[in-house]
Parts: structure tokens; C-alpha cells; sequence
């Protein structure tokens, strides 16, 4: 992981690190105070920057080529994409834009959380049937409902503040907590998947045999960065075939049973561990990043809680 600082008072500055940050932009308005901070944690596949904003910032600016999550904490910001006013208050999350599209707008003495993530990763999570034609994209800017709207910005401020300030997460940690805002952004946002009716080739093919080979797969790369797509792949079947295979024959879903999986690699590790392993070392290895539901996860599988099998293995 990176970090980058930046505060500056000047606006020719700010010009220049947003379009370096984000596309290439003039910003503009008449502003008292020209104060910017911002600070961007960046990841493999991903970048999530707190920005704080003194003044009112008019701003005109290229694709950004990514999805681009907005979080607004204080202050307002009107979106003017295509001629249409957007105004979004504090407490809302959204899609700041198409990834193919520039952007214009208005951000006024704001705090904000901007997480972008590379626009495969909807493709690679979502749960699509043989009836799905080309990438999975995003209709629309805000969340279909209030609920949705709460769980896109917990989604992401637990990115913020729990994973990519830790330093002992490690790749999977994070590559998992990544594809997790990917599917969140699914569920939350309107998007080319969600009306799809499921088509018979995926019925058909959702068989022992579909299960079989996911579940080979599954076990020998749990410890890998994989995701729906990957599995589905290995078994030569779609994301939604892959889905209804494990619903029907193993009550779960690949990606719950992938978790199963990787608790059961955190059990035998946790049994047989040397001196000075820990609980969280342990569960980051393997791709847990929230302490306290690895630890829930755990002691509903095993009847007992992690540090307890450590204890054990210490005697």
C-alpha cells in the first residue's frame, strides 16, 4: 500500500494534483479560501482518498476510466454531467459518474471519501447467466434504495478505516475486501444485471459434475486471490450456472463455500501454530479482514473462539 499527502492553498496546485489523481480537469469558481487536503491510501486495483475542501469548486473533467465512489460527509456537490442537476447531501454515496464519461460539477466547502476501483472487478463478482452479453456496467448514480445507500457507504468506509490503514493486511486481505465493495456496488446500484431473467443453459449445466470441478477448485487455490468468475471458469459453466449448482447440491453458494474453505485453512493453522502466532495474523493470511466476524464465523463452525484452538496449541 501507498499514501499520498497533499494540502495546498494554491489553485493552479490543486489543478494540477487532481488531474494527476483523477483525469484531467480545470477547476474553477470564485473561492475565499483555496485550502485542499487530500490523502489517498492506494492499493492494487484500488485508491480511496479523503478530501476535504475549504471553498466552492467548480470542476470540468475527463473519464475517469474507473468507477468512482462518492461518500459525502459535510457540505454539497451538484452534479451537471449531460446538462442534468444532481444536487447530493452529506450522508449520501453514489456513483460520481460513468467510467467513459467526463464529469462536471460543483463540490461546495465539502468532506468527502472518493474510493475508485478498476471497472473488470463488476464484471469478475457479478452473477451473470448465459443470456449476459459484453462487461457489466452501471445504469445509474445513486442507490436503489435508503438501505442500499447505509450498506455502499459502510462498504466503504470500512475499506477506509479498518483495511487499508492496517499494516499487516496483506494481499488477500485486501483483494478480498475489494471484490466485497465490487458485489456491494452491484447490490446497491442500478446496474445491466438486475433485470435478467435466468435462461435454461444455466439450469441445465448447474449439475454434480459443475460441482465437482468448483469445488476442486476451490480447495486447491482458496489461498489465491479468486473470485465468482474464476470459479466459474474452472468449471467451464457461468457465474449464475455456478450458483445454482452450489444452491442446489450443497445449500451455499461458491463464494460461501470458498470462506469455508479458507476458515477451515485458519483452523489447521491455528491448531498447529508455532509460538507468537497470532489470532489476526493468522485471519488476514487468509483473506479475513473484519476481526470480530472472523472470529463470529469461527466459533459458530468450531464451538469455540480462535484464540481458544491457539491457547491449545501453545500447551
Amino acid at each position: 500500500m501507498e499514501t499520498l499527502r497533499f494540502d495546498s492553498g494554491n489553485l493552479e496546485e490543486t489543478e494540477a494534483f487532481m488531474s494527476r489523481a483523477y483525469a484531467p480537469m480545470r477547476i474553477g469558481g470564485r473561492p475565499r479560501d483555496t485550502r485542499a487536503r487530500i490523502v489517498r491510501t492506494a492499493a492494487e486495483r484500488i485508491n480511496v482518498d479523503k478530501v476535504a475542501l475549504d471553498f466552492t469548486m467548480a470542476y470540468d473533467a475527463g473519464a475517469l476510466n474507473r468507477v468512482a465512489l462518492l461518500t459525502l460527509h459535510t457540505g454539497a456537490l451538484t452534479a451537471t454531467t449531460q446538462g442534468r442537476d444532481e444536487v447530493y447531501g452529506p450522508g449520501e454515496s453514489f456513483l460520481i459518474t460513468q467510467p467513459d464519461r467526463p464529469y462536471t460539477g460543483e463540490v461546495r466547502a465539502a468532506r468527502y471519501t472518493v474510493v475508485m476501483f478498476d471497472t473488470e472487478l463488476l464484471t469478475e463478482v457479478a452473477v451473470t447467466g448465459a443470456c449476459t452479453r459484453g462487461p457489466v456496467a452501471l445504469t445509474g448514480n445513486r442507490a436503489v434504495d435508503p438501505a442500499a445507500n447505509r450498506r455502499l457507504g459502510a462498504t466503504m468506509a470500512f475499506l477506509r478505516d479498518h483495511v487499508l490503514v492496517d499494516p499487516d493486511a496483506g494481499g488477500l486481505v485486501i483483494a478480498t475486501a475489494v471484490r466485497h465493495l465490487a458485489a456491494v456496488t452491484l447490490a446497491c446500484l442500478p446496474n445491466s444485471t438486475r433485470d435478467e431473467e435466468p435462461d435454461r443453459v444455466d439450469s441445465r449445466d448447474a449439475g454434480g459434475a459443475t460441482l465437482r470441478r468448483a469445488v476442486a477448485f476451490i480447495e486447491d487455490n482458496a489461498h489465491r486471490d479468486i473470485g465468482l468468475a474464476d470459479i466459474a471458469a474452472a468449471a467451464y459453466v457461468t457465474p449464475r450456472a455456478a450458483q445454482y449448482a452450489f444452491n442446489r447440491h450443497a445449500g451455499t453458494t461458491p463464494l460461501g463455500y470458498l470462506r469455508r474453505v479458507r476458515l477451515d485453512r485458519a483452523h489447521a493453522e491455528l491448531k498447529a501454530a508455532a509460538p507468537g502466532t497470532t489470532v489476526s495474523a493468522v485471519a488476514m493470511k487468509w483473506g479475513f479482514a473484519h476481526q470480530g466476524r472472523f472470529a463470529a464465523a469461527y466459533r459458530d463452525a468450531y464451538g469455540v473462539p480462535p484464540s481458544a484452538t491457539l491457547q491449545d496449541a501453545d500447551r
